[in-house]
């Protein structure tokens, strides 16, 4: 099964965004969807948690993104998603999904999709 981003973009501050991740080689006859997680990374900095949904639909959030961000599923499509609300310039950055072990993401890493928030 393989992860991918989408929906990233250019937005001004104070915009919205939705993220996709989609799970690629998942068919519905699989069991419940695994936990997984959102990070986000910008140049020179580690890779930050910004968001989860445990396989029991438990969310999670890391501080700086709490009450603007939302976390969700479509198990039916295979699909995590991030409404990503009241947008900041520090929320620029590459946000990946992966799986998650824990508190630990587990899978490769993807390409990413790229967010830019103006000011």
């Amino acid at each position: 099964v393989q992860l991918v981003e989408s929906g990233g973009g250019l937005v001004q501050a104070g915009g919205s965004l939705r993220l996709s991740c989609g799970a690629s080689g998942r068919t519905s006859a699989d069991s419940a969807m695994p936990s997984l997680g959102w990070f986000r990374q910008t140049p020179g900095k580690e890779r930050e948690f910004v968001a989860a949904i445990t396989w029991n639909g438990r969310t999670i959030y890391g501080d700086s993104v709490q009450g603007r961000f939302t976390v969700s599923r479509d198990s039916a499509k295979s699909t995590m998603y991030l409404e990503m609300n009241s947008l900041k310039p520090e929320d620029t950055a590459v946000y990946y999904c992966n799986f998650l072990l824990g508190d630990s993401p587990i899978g490769p890493w993807g390409q990413g999709t790229q967010v830019t928030v103006s000011s």
